[in-house]
């Protein structure tokens, strides 16, 4: 009957084998999905970025790239913005582990701006993933955090616990690097909470990878066993998923958690514990034959090879010894691109091994193979440093230019806010101005309509003055006939005064006994003559008070009381008959006192002595 190890490394054996023709099912299936005519070609993106996550967790880079820019080129066609982001997150996480750092700068900085136009939280936490995956790669564990924290907290506005738990994960990278044992412990329990929330086994796988390395930072700092129990309790549930879901967790990740396993029983179990040496060379050989046929894992190879030359060793068992070192020495040095750290290890176990054996001669050989892999290791590492230092002065430089736009965009919104303010101000003064015009022509407006008022109310004034000066004018005319008439009146009552003392004259003449002349008599009758003239006189004085003066200057005093009665008489506008017959003398004597009169006034003979006298009463 076989030994039970060695049936359950037969059974170990054809499980691999189930699950690498599984995995290879699933492959095809998605390959079919993808090529499906009834697919549309804009929903494509989601079922190959899906395929190039599953080459990539197997180390197939170059299926994984193409499928990732395959995925990219359609998405960015139709313009979805968030598969076009993952794409290039996918790539940009492929060639860190490729160590193509030429265009890992480059290839990071595309998701980013595409996670910027896709204007989506989920998608800004995928280009920050590229960034912080990107600083990882350039050991810059400062700035690979702050990525991973803005990532976590863009998940804050719309949550997904894929991207979550993988930048928890880097988080929880980050933190082990610095041995910060509480904070490694606390990412690595959210990676996990985050990754039981999606149907993602291989993440899930990893997240109790990470919980099992923090136990084990627990176990080295307190040696509790629980803590040691914990540690093989995570990897064995990592391993159960494996072995539930072969389709949805890499070879390549069961590999790394059967090497874990194997190094928790040769590193804290006791030499002389059987159990622990037998549970350790099974995984140890169950993770070299499952990835017999994987690319890019021959680090892996090596460390299961590794392990069990030590257990080899501890057996006595020489041959085996060097059969399992010099096999991963072959198998690290057919590598096109060996893991200089591992094959180093390697060739300095084969030296010490044939050293111990006495055989100087291949312990040196292999000694000086370890200087000489040493050096090409740091060759390597100066060449991936230069690279870093490129990729990192790169960065400055974009991140100056960066700074310089902005600045200057900063000072462009600063002018342009200037500009804004300047023309607001010149609005608000054309404003004022035109409110200022307005007024001012409003109260033009008001002082032009108050000046048409006032002309107005001046022409009125005027216009009453004028009816005021016709109306008084009206009244004098009307006055000046009164006084003419009044001047008539008078002048009549005058002519009737002298007529009656002349009848009374004429009847004490009448009445008389002696008809002799009397001196006495003619001197009375003379003296009644001027007293009647003299009332006339008063008369006419008092209706027109200057014009005995005036025609008495005109004539230079020349006249006589008879020549001013006259002058009145003919003022008042009496005939030579009506005078001759007042004044008791024959019209001819009127006339020669009329002639006698215009003499005296130095009237020419053609002038009308009536006309003057009318002129000066007037």
């Amino acid at each position: 009957m076989k030994p039970v190890r060695y049936q359950l490394f037969l059974f170990m054996c054809l499980c691999v084998g189930l699950n690498s023709f599984a995995q290879n099912i699933y492959l095809d299936s998605l390959q079919l999905a993808i090529n499906n005519t009834d697919l549309p070609e804009k929903e494509k993106p989601v079922l190959l970025n899906r395929l190039a996550e599953v080459y990539r967790i197997n180390r197939n880079y170059s299926a994984a790239e193409s499928n990732a820019r395959q995925s990219a080129r359609i998405a960015l066609h139709y313009k979805n913005y968030i598969e076009a982001t993952k794409a290039y997150t996918l790539i940009t996480v492929i060639k860190a582990n490729n160590k193509q750092l030429t265009s890992l700068k480059q290839t990071s900085d595309s998701a980013l701006v595409y996670a910027q136009q896709a204007k989506n939280p989920v998608a800004m936490a995928y280009g920050y993933y590229a960034q912080a995956f990107l600083y990882k790669t350039m050991d810059d564990p400062q700035k690979k955090i702050k990525f991973c924290q803005l990532g976590l907290k863009e998940l804050e506005k719309s949550p997904d616990p894929y991207i979550a738990a993988k930048l928890y994960y880097q988080l929880y990278a980050a933190y082990s690097n610095w041995n910060n044992v509480p904070q490694a412990n606390k990412y690595a329990l959210k990676t996990t909470e985050n990754a039981l929330k999606t149907k993602d086994y291989n993440l899930l796988s990893n997240s109790y990878a990470a919980l099992s390395v923090a136990h084990e930072y627990n176990y080295n700092a307190t040696k509790e066993k629980k803590e040691l129990d914990s540690v093989l309790f995570y990897l064995k549930k990592s391993e159960a998923l494996y072995l539930k879901y072969p389709t949805q967790v890499s070879n390549y990740t069961y590999a790394i958690t059967c090497i874990n396993i194997a190094n928790v029983y040769f590193k804290y179990f006791p030499v002389n514990d059987k159990n622990a040496e037998k549970n350790a060379i099974y995984y140890a050989q169950t993770a070299g034959n499952i990835l017999k046929n994987n690319p890019n894992a021959s680090e892996v190879k090596a460390s299961s090879l590794g392990l069990l030359s030590e257990y080899a060793s501890r057996s006595g068992n020489t041959s085996l010894t060097e059969s399992y070192l010099l096999e991963a020495y072959n198998l690290m040095k057919a590598d096109q691109h060996p893991y200089y750290y591992t094959l180093i290890n390697i060739t300095r176990s084969l030296s010490i091994f044939y050293k111990k054996q006495g055989n100087f001669e291949k312990a040196i050989a292999f000694q000086e193979e370890v200087t000489e892999y040493s050096n090409k290791n740091f060759n390597q590492e100066q060449a991936l440093n230069a690279q870093k230092l490129e990729i990192q002065f790169e960065t400055e430089k974009k991140n100056n230019e960066v700074k310089i736009l902005k600045e200057r965009e900063a000072s462009r919104k600063i002018q342009n806010y200037l500009y804004v303010c300047i023309v607001i101000a010149c609005l608000l003064g054309l404003l004022f101005m035109f409110r200022s015009y307005h007024f001012k022509l409003r109260l033009s407006l008001e002082r032009e309509k108050q000046l048409q008022l006032e002309k107005q109310e001046s022409e009125m004034q005027m216009k009453l003055e004028k009816e005021e000066q016709a109306r008084l004018k009206a009244e004098q005319q009307l006055l000046e006939a009164q006084q003419q008439q009044l001047q008539k009146e008078a002048m009549a009552n005058v002519l009737q005064l002298e007529h009656k003392n002349r009848m009374l004259h004429t009847i004490k003449d009448k009445l008389a006994d002696d008809n002799s002349l009397n001196m006495q008599k003619i001197v009375r009758e003379e003296m009644v003559l001027d007293n009647d003239f003299e009332g006339a006189k008063l008369q006419i004085q008092q209706i027109h008070p200057d014009f005995f003066n005036l025609i008495n200057e005109k004539a230079q005093k020349k006249l006589t009381l008879l020549d001013m009665k006259l002058c009145a008489y003919l003022y008042l506008k009496m005939d030579t008959r009506q005078i001759s017959q007042l004044m008791h003398i024959e019209p001819k004597s009127v006339r020669m006192s009329r002639y006698r009169v215009k003499q005296k006034l130095g009237l020419e003979k053609d002038d009308d002595l009536n006309v003057f006298l009318q002129s000066v009463g007037n």
